[in-house]
């Protein structure tokens, strides 16, 4: 019996199994990419193959090998192997085989290993009831995930196993793997009457993105919808897919990301950063795969709005309108006509003058709000409506600033304890250049006014 179904080829319906299930590997001469973990002689490899894996986490993108990492080392292991798919069992049928674990272990000495494909759909609950039997040592728990596990994983199961990441595949590697499917002839493209220009292959291989699933499943479906006895062809009823054909079948690359996942995050970081950085190319080119993947364009709107306080400041002023205005003009005129919007506020901000004077100035200030009793409003800051209040002195020797020739006082504004706390301290880049000179200019008619 197979603990995958497409093992034997074939799907549940007795028709031919995707190629991409055909020509999964089965050994590790097989396996193609991640030789950092699987090379001879490396630990992950040598675990599997002495049988002396502990419990572990694979974390990567999809069609890099975690779930044939799975199905080598249920080849491998003497151990009983079971597989679960998140998607589809309940905490009933995780206990079940939880019990018999538990049983096989005190009978036989025997281990279960637990394949979790998509661990990440696990709730607490469900994860929770592995933890007891991979402490027991009853089981030996392999978890497969797109998605962070720091985030995902609970912390108790995520201390008891080592996460292994896998990069996603090279275009090379994906190329490689096409290339072996075209010529394998038992489980792979080789019988079929069918060739495949290498710029064609090329192609399919950039379009996957490290994904060797998505990659043999266009190179399926372009070899379906190539037609017979097309121009170039080699014979007489030989089909040939080129570069256009599989342009024809892909029409719109799916690009990599997930909007509640960690790359919704990585790509906003490496939005922001880039912008920081005073580099243009790298924030639009990282706004369009936002963009593209589809985020919530009012999302991005409001992290440039965040950004033009945050990073620019009042080094120029500007950048906060400019921010403000393209997240009005994507509610006002929809998507994708606001991508341009978006793209002008992302490339203003990344050439504005950087300054985080007012970031800091806040959080310094906000410190103090918290962290000491709340002072006082001083009186001669106060307004003086009634009677009774101007008897107890709120307004008195208030100074207005008006009524003086540089429209500065040598009055100060804040409570006492803190009379001497300087919370915004201007750079010296773009418009606070200027704002430092007022700065200093006032604080030394200030001073003159208290000296005398």
């Amino acid at each position: 019996m197979f603990l995958f179904p497409e093992e034997a080829g074939v799907s549940s319906d007795g028709a031919p199994a995707p190629l991409a299930e055909r020509m999964r590997p089965r050994t590790f001469d097989e396996f193609v990419g991640q030789q950092d973990l699987l090379a001879p002689g490396k630990p992950l490899r040598e675990a599997i193959e002495r049988d002396l894996l502990q419990s572990i986490v694979l974390w990567g993108p999809p069609g890099t090998g975690k779930t044939t990492l799975a199905r080598i080392i249920a080849d491998t292991t003497r151990a009983r192997f079971v597989s679960f798919s998140a998607v589809l069992a309940g905490i009933k049928e995780i206990r079940e085989v939880m019990q018999e674990a538990e049983r096989m272990r005190r009978a036989t000495g025997r281990r279960t290993i637990v394949f979790i494909d998509e661990i990440h759909r696990f709730n607490k609950a469900q994860q929770d009831a592995f933890l007891p039997r991979v402490e027991a040592g009853d089981i030996v728990l392999i978890g497969a995930t797109t998605e962070n596990p720091s985030f995902e994983v609970n912390a108790a199961l995520l201390s008891r196993s080592k996460v292994f990441v896998l990069r996603g595949l090279t275009v090379e590697e994906v190329a490689g793997i096409l290339t072996r499917a075209m010529h394998d002839t038992e489980r792979g493209l080789g019988r079929e009457a069918v060739t495949v220009d290498e710029d064609a292959l090329t192609t399919i291989a950039m379009y996957a993105n490290g994904d060797a699933r998505s990659a043999l499943n266009l190179l399926e479906l372009s070899v379906a919808a190539a037609p017979e006895g097309t121009s170039g062809a080699t014979g007489s009823g030989v089909r040939r897919v080129d570069k256009t054909r599989v342009e024809q079948t892909m029409q719109r690359r799916a690009l990599l990301y997930d909007k509640s996942g960690e790359e919704h995050y990585n790509i906003i970081s490496a939005l922001h950063k880039s912008m920081r950085n005073s580099d243009p190319d790298a924030s639009v080119y990282w706004l369009a795969r936002m963009v593209e993947a589809g985020e919530d364009p009012m999302y991005i709107a409001r992290r440039l709005v965040r950004f033009a306080s945050e990073d620019i400041g009042n080094a120029d002023p500007q950048a906060l309108t400019v921010a403000v205005a393209a997240k009005d003009a994507v509610h006002f005129i929809g998507m994708p006509e606001g991508n341009t919007a978006l793209a002008q506020a992302a490339i203003y901000l990344a050439t504005a003058p950087k300054s985080n004077a007012v970031y800091e100035a806040y959080n310094r200030a906000a410190d103090d709000a918290h962290r000491d009793v709340a002072a006082p409003v001083p009186l001669h800051l106060r307004n003086a409506p009634t009677k009774l209040m101007k008897e107890l002195n709120y307004g008195k020797d208030y100074q207005y600033a008006h009524s003086d020739a540089d429209a500065v006082t040598g009055m100060s504004c804040l409570p006492e304890e803190l009379a001497d706390k300087k919370y915004y301290e201007p750079k010296e880049r773009g418009f606070e250049k200027e704002i430092k000179r007022r700065l200093d200019g006032w604080e030394e008619i200030k001073k003159k006014r208290r000296d005398r």
